[in-house]
């Protein structure tokens, strides 16, 4: 074996994840895992279908919340006087009377007005401003690998993760593939990929990982089974609760960054039973963490994000439209939590945003950035100017103890 392969083979058994990648293929990840140094601990839910933060953090004291979703106003708990939780999060109550559990309200990308799925998601893991919607290619989690010596990411399975795009080295395993080769059949796949720039590393990489995980198996691996009966139960039916646990048990060891994503939340009718269900897979899925991470909870922040908001008035079919502004939802031991942050802008026809949605007065990824400062230590210039490039900060929002 050459002198490269056997590198990258001792790169991936260090992180401690070893299976098999699809050779020579685009891999869709619904995981990232990233090593940093430091001992914070981050973890990033991506909220796909634009979340209805005014349902999950309602405004009762606003008047105009009332008037504008008079068939919307279910049961809720309240937080503070002013804002009133979901049912649906009902079971994270303990984590808010504990502080850790936050919102910050009234928060947005710099997406506007085209309010396209496929554009709000690809400015969201992108982290850039409006004007380099499309042409910015890589995500920002893989610009904060650049920026730092001594990082690694590892991405799992089949959904892409735009976030980690980009020149930082990324290592790919889909659990639910296999990778058999023969003697003669990996030299041909060799001599094929060679001279190939696009694909020859990738053949390598898998060819590599199914040697470790053939290894594993020899010897008796027990990780590398669990790990396999771990993810492919995580394409089950309660795929957060899985992906939740694994990576609380990653998070545990050397990884230091989690990301997944969850869908579900573009609730257009029927807006009463939808979101109540998704936000019970999103509270699963923190419950979950927390009980994995055990004493390592108090060191972790989660951020569960979305790409956009969802439309102030209801519709005429039992929910809301694509909108601008929604929240964040914030959890986690390393939380300065037991509040909603945020400048709430009301909810009055003349204080809305195209006199429609909610009216952006936060940037998301200011949220973040301020997060991964006060957690990691990173320098603000180096926040605004490399991984969110164009971001004004603003001032320090104290999330984090």
């Amino acid at each position: 074996m050459t002198r490269k392969r056997l590198t990258r083979r001792v790169v991936l058994k260090g992180v401690g994840v070893v299976g098999c990648s699809v050779a020579a293929s685009p891999l869709l990840t619904n995981m990232t895992l990233a090593a940093m140094p430091g001992d914070a601990r981050l973890v990033v839910i991506i909220l796909r279908g634009a979340m209805d933060g005014l349902d999950v953090v309602q405004p009762r004291g606003d008047a105009d919340f009332a008037r504008s979703r008079p068939g919307l106003a279910g049961r809720a708990h309240d937080l503070d006087g002013f804002f009133a939780l979901h049912e649906g999060l009902g079971d994270l109550m303990p984590l808010w009377k504990a502080g850790e559990l936050g919102f910050v309200h009234a928060v947005s990308t710099p997406y506007r007005d085209k309010r396209s799925h496929f554009d709000g998601q690809d400015l969201l893991e992108a982290g850039t401003t409006m004007d380099a919607l499309g042409r910015v290619r890589d995500g920002w989690l893989n610009r904060l690998l650049q920026a730092m010596p001594g990082t690694g990411a590892f991405a799992i399975g089949r959904e892409n993760l735009k976030v980690l795009s980009g020149p930082a080295p990324v290592s790919n395993w889909a659990p639910n593939t296999r990778l058999a080769l023969n003697g003669e059949a990996q030299k041909l796949l060799e001599a094929v990929y060679h001279d190939d720039p696009l694909f020859a590393d990738s053949a390598l990489e898998a060819m590599d990982l199914a040697a470790v995980m053939a290894d594993d198996a020899a010897g008796g691996g027990d990780e590398t089974s669990m790990m396999l009966q771990d993810m492919m139960r995580a394409r089950g039916g309660r795929s957060e609760k899985a992906l939740a646990a694994f990576a609380a048990d990653r998070l545990r060891r050397d990884t230091r960054i989690a990301a997944f994503s969850i869908n579900g939340w573009d609730t257009h009718r029927s807006q009463a039973q939808g979101l109540k269900r998704v936000l019970g897979r999103l509270s699963e899925a923190i419950l979950t963490l927390k009980l994995g991470l055990g004493d390592v909870w108090g060191k972790t922040t989660v951020l569960a994000m979305t790409e956009f908001g969802r439309t102030v008035r209801e519709n005429g079919t039992g929910g809301t439209d694509h909108g601008t502004a929604s929240a964040v939802i914030a959890a986690g031991g390393a939380l300065r939590g037991g509040k909603v942050y945020g400048r709430w802008p009301g909810l009055a026809e003349a204080d809305l945003y195209d006199r429609r949605d909610l009216l952006p007065t936060g940037d998301v990824r200011a949220v973040a950035a301020w997060a991964m400062a006060d957690m990691f230590g990173l320098d603000r210039g180096l926040l605004e100017g490399k991984v969110f490039p164009g971001l004004d900060m603003g001032d320090r929002l104290k999330l984090i103890l």
